[in-house]
Formats: C-alpha cells, structure tokens, sequence
C-alpha cells in the first residue's frame, strides 16, 4: 500500500557535494544520487553525477547502461566511437544544456575542445529503469507516475512544494527521489498521489527580468522501473 511505501527525497547543493578524482587523473566527479544508495560501479540501477573532464582520453565502459550526457560549463568535448557492434559515431559537445544519448558499452574517446569542461552525467542500468533528461522552464511535478527522478537548477530561482514546508533552490542546487511504493511494491502498482503539491516545483519568475538574463532554467530526470508488463 502507498502508505507503507514512503518517499526519499533528499536535496543537495552542488557546491558541497564531494569531488572525487578518478584514477587516471583526467578529470573528477561529484556524484549527485546513486540508487541503490551506497551501490558501486558495477551495482547501481541509475546513477546522476557532475563530472569535470580536464584532459582527453578514454571513457569508461559501462556494459548494459544506457548514457546521457549535457555540457554544463566550459569550451566541451569531441566524442568519438570507433565502428563495431554499436556503430562508429562523432558527437562535438560544445553548446550547454542539449543532453545526447549513447550506449555505455561503446568505446568512446573524448577529445578537448579547450579548458576543462564540466558535465551532467546521467547513467541507467538498462532493463532495469529507463529514464530520460530534458531542460525545462515550466513547472514539473515529482509525484507519480514517475518512479524516480531527479532536478538541477541551472538559471533562476525555483520552489519545491507549497506553504509553510516550500523551500527554494537556487542553480547548482537541485533534490533526487524515489517513489519506494514503485520501487518495493512493483512498477506496475500506480497509485494516485495525495501530496502532489508537496512534491511541485514551479520557477519564481521576477516582476523584472533583465535583458539577456537568462529565464528560470531546470535540468530535469525523469526514471520509470521497469516492470513485467514493459517487457
């Protein structure tokens, strides 16, 4: 029953999560949410995390997971991988906040187009979850039927919830839940959510926004379990 089943939600801020470097020294990441919580590399059924890629190399293969990666700063990559079982493809990295998709197991080599560069990383174990990345400016909603998921502010001032309990968040600041009656109780048990409101988030527009000023802006991933009946 859903209420046996509670949410997680927690919320973070950018600026105070951890960066930890990766072993070939290229780069570092800051791992925003990782379900099952506390899971490894090889254990985790979606993962979202802010990495920074200094220099040029190989990316790591991630067999049976589906990648989705977005330029949030800097000058970008060149992704490139060579012809086989997933194709030869090219993809430039170079224009912010347009997420593109490829398969973890692909051999892919990243090239510099300058400085460092910092990215948003979504990873999702395939057959498991699916999930995808947008980039939104109109409000969203965390209730179901969306098993999990996951914001970012990049522009603008955004609320979560209503009343006395709202918080706002400002850009680098974002939350990650889990709708545990979805995940524990089975993907294909919806219930109608009586705390939509509690789990809104709409943009806090100012009465004036300055020319150029970029409008409220939010990295938005939405994750669905997969269940019997989607396969």
């Amino acid at each position: 029953m859903l209420d046996e089943c509670l949410d997680v939600v927690e919320f973070f801020d950018l600026a105070q999560v951890a960066s930890v470097p990766w072993k070939n020294g290229g780069g570092s990441t800051r791992e925003l949410a990782c379900w099952p919580p506390g899971a490894g590399m090889d254990g985790f059924e979606w993962r979202v995390s802010v990495a920074t890629i200094a220099t040029q190399g190989p990316f790591s293969a991630f067999a049976g997971v589906d990648r989705q990666i977005m330029l949030l700063e800097g000058d970008g990559v060149h992704l490139h991988s060579a012809p086989g079982l997933h194709g030869g493809w090219a993809h430039t990295l170079d224009q912010r906040w347009r997420p593109f998709a490829f398969a973890g197991e692909a051999p892919v080599v990243c090239s510099m187009l300058g400085g460092t560069s910092t990215d948003f990383n979504l990873m999702v174990r395939r057959g498991v979850w699916t999930g995808a990345m947008q980039v939104v400016q109109s409000a969203q909603s965390a209730a179901v039927p969306h098993s999990a998921g996951l914001c970012l502010v990049l522009a603008g001032t955004w609320r979560w919830g209503l009343g006395d309990a709202a918080r706002t968040m400002a850009a680098g600041q974002g939350a990650w839940w889990v709708r545990e009656s979805d995940v524990a109780c089975g993907a294909e048990t919806r219930h109608p959510n009586p705390d939509r409101d509690a789990h809104s988030l709409a943009p806090v527009t100012p009465l004036l926004q300055a020319e150029g000023e970029c409008p409220p802006t939010l990295a938005w991933i939405a994750l669905h379990r997969v269940s019997e009946f989607d396969i």
